[in-house]
This record gives C-alpha cells, structure tokens and sequence, in this order.
C-alpha cells in the first residue's frame, strides 16, 4: 500500500463532471483528488476483500443473535420500530448494498471502524468516477472496482419490478447517488420512478405510501436513515405499510455502532474487529469515543492516555456512545486514509479511500483513486 503524487488530468473537473460527480469540489478545496492515489499488491487487495466477506457475515451473524436474545436496548432502537425490523429479517427483504469502513496499513490484518450498513456515499466516485481515472491514468493495472456490473447484476437477481428512488430534496451528493443507482436498475430491465422524499405521501384506503400522482410505491430505495424516519411525521405508518424500502429495516440492527461492542461480545479476539466496549473502562485511557447515530465522523472524541486530544463538531451531541480500541492506521506524511469496503448482494464489490489530515474521517475529507498491479 503506496501513497503516489501525480499529476490531475488536464480538465479534471469536467472529466469528473461528465461521469456525474458534480459535487467534486468544496470551499476548503477539491473532494475528488486525483493529485495522489494509494497503490496496493493484489494481495493487499485479496486480503481487503476476505476480510470484508468475513465482516458481513459476522454482521449477519449478529443481527439474528439481536432478535434472539432481545437486545433491542442496547440498539436503543424504537419499541415501534420491532415488529417491522423482524418482519423484515424473517422475509429476507432484498439488501443492495452496504460500506464497510476498516482500519488497514498494508501490514497489519484490516480492522473494522464502523459499519455504513443503511444510507453509505461514495458511491458514484467508487463505482464510476475512479474506473474512467484507472482508464486514463493507469492503462493496464487493475481496480478493485466490479460495483457497476454487481449493482445491476443484483437488481435482476433480487430487486422488485419497479423501484421509486427518493432523497432529500435540494441535496446534490444525495440526488446524484440516487440518480446513479436509479440508473443501475433501469440497465437491469427494471422500471423506475424518482421523487424528493418530502413528496411521499399517505393513502389511508390503501394503506401505502403513494407518489404525487397517487401511484403506490411497492418499493422504495431511499437515501435517508431508519432512526430519521421514525421520528418523522409518517412513523406510526411503517408497520402497516407493504412498501418495501432499501434499504430494509433489518439494517437497522447493523446500521449504528453499537453494533461494534456486540460484535466483539459475540466474537472476542477476531482479527478483523477492535475491542469496543459500551463504556471506555475496559479500553484504560485510550480510545475513541463514537455516537451511535453518527454520521460523516460527527461528534466522534479520541482519548489518548487519558486526554481528550482531538474532538468533532456535529449534531450527535446527545446520542448515546460506544468506545472502540485505537486501530493501526496508515499515515502517509501527515495523511490518514480510511477504505471503504463496498459489499453488493452480500458480497465484497469494491474499494474507495477516504483521506484526511485529521484522524478524524469526515464529511469534507478526500477521495482518493486506486489501482493495483495484476499479477
């Protein structure tokens, strides 16, 4: 795992624009960054994706030991939102995807950070904006990249007839994830429908949600997270409800990260987890601290022998936390990367890196490109 400077392609923001990622660049400077990009081994690249197989079948594992022994609480899931989640898992309701976040430096065994099991991004620039790079950049190398073709590969083998696809209006990394997989599902045969998630609307007579024009929405993929939904003002509709949403809301078991402390109960020791506990005790006087709602590394604390050395800002303020053991991490001249590990149809599709010069990932921090040497 190598961290190379090079040169942006001539035009880069158009390039990138051309593909769809309009949203590559912000006040602070270029979120797309193509001035580096991290070389790996095709056994590094091996060994990221048996880990990441590995991690989601523990998940799994997991979820079915949380309803087994009614752990409800200590997801602090809502007592409304049981009897769905159940439901949910005992369909074996269709998963698309999911982004598994791992520690991981070349050396040592990659470790899981969190689990983006409900509403993961990056996605565009994972699946589409890297491969058109590679073609350009590093003719002949490879990628660990088959997103694109899983993503529709699974929407033939598992998805619904006809999809809608929603997402907060006026928000443009959401609008144009959905807008991309929208398009997977059409490539796969499927038809589909697109609408603003405040334009979802209640049917009392047939008891589903509807469309503007007072279609039923049989399936939805939606860009927003489970706990935001029950608190929403259509919540006491979920249960009776027949639409089935993506993803389902049996991810809501794995989608928070108190899920990191059950799976190092379930599976102490296990190469590929840190110890994570529901308080820091056990951890001593370094660690981090994570809200369980968190997103985008928002209100996350790292303790280092008992000081509070680096803090996030964020709206998770009053979320319960859990405490998770410092990882290995890569650090290159001042650089952390975090991989993201893609799974489609349960199964491992794809990496894209996350890069900061804080070692708190957040929702500005870079993405860099990828390739590796085919042996």
């Amino acid at each position: 795992m190598i961290r190379l400077s090079q040169s942006p392609r001539h035009a880069w923001r158009t390039r990138v624009e051309n593909v769809g990622l309009s949203y590559h660049s912000h006040e602070n400077g270029p979120y797309w960054d193509e001035s580096v990009c991290y070389e790996f081994a095709e056994a590094e690249i091996l060994a990221l994706e048996s880990a990441t197989n590995t991690l989601h079948k523990l998940c799994l594992d997991a979820a079915e030991q949380i309803i087994l022994r009614d752990w409800w609480h200590r997801l602090h899931i809502p007592e409304a939102a049981k009897t769905l989640i159940i439901r949910s898992w005992e369909q074996d309701d269709f998963s698309l995807y999911g982004r598994f976040d791992l520690a991981y430096d070349g050396q040592h065994t990659p470790r899981l950070l969190e689990y983006n099991a409900d509403t993961p991004t990056a996605l565009l620039e994972a699946s589409v904006a890297q491969w058109f790079w590679l073609q350009e950049c590093h003719p002949g190398m490879d990628q660990f990249n088959s997103l694109h073709d899983r993503l529709i590969a699974a929407w033939k083998r598992r998805g619904p007839a006809s999809v809608h696809f929603a997402s907060v209006r006026d928000h443009e990394e959401d609008s144009m994830t959905v807008r991309y997989l929208r398009d997977t599902c059409l490539q796969a045969g499927m038809q589909t429908h697109e609408i603003a998630l405040e334009d979802l609307g209640w049917d009392h007579v047939l008891k589903r949600f509807v469309d503007l024009d007072g279609m039923p929405v049989e399936s939805c993929f939606k860009l927003y997270p489970w706990e935001w939904m029950y608190s929403d003002l259509f919540a006491s509709h979920l249960e009776q409800s027949r639409t089935r949403f993506l993803e389902p809301a049996w991810k809501m078991l794995l989608s928070n990260k108190a899920i990191l402390p059950i799976l190092w109960e379930l599976y102490p020791e296990h190469p590929n987890l840190l110890p994570a506990f529901d308080t820091p005790e056990p951890l001593g006087t370094s660690y981090v601290q994570k809200p369980i709602f968190g997103r985008e590394g928002a209100n996350v604390a790292i303790h280092l022998e008992g000081k509070r050395v680096l803090q996030s800002e964020g709206i998770y303020a009053d979320s319960p936390s859990v405490f998770q053991a410092l990882a290995p991490t890569a650090q290159h001249d001042g650089n952390y990367p975090v991989l993201g590990l893609w799974v489609v149809d349960h199964e491992a599709a794809g990496l894209g890196i996350r890069e900061d010069n804080s070692m708190i990932t957040g929702n500005l921090s870079r993405f860099i490109p990828h390739f590796f040497r085919p042996s």
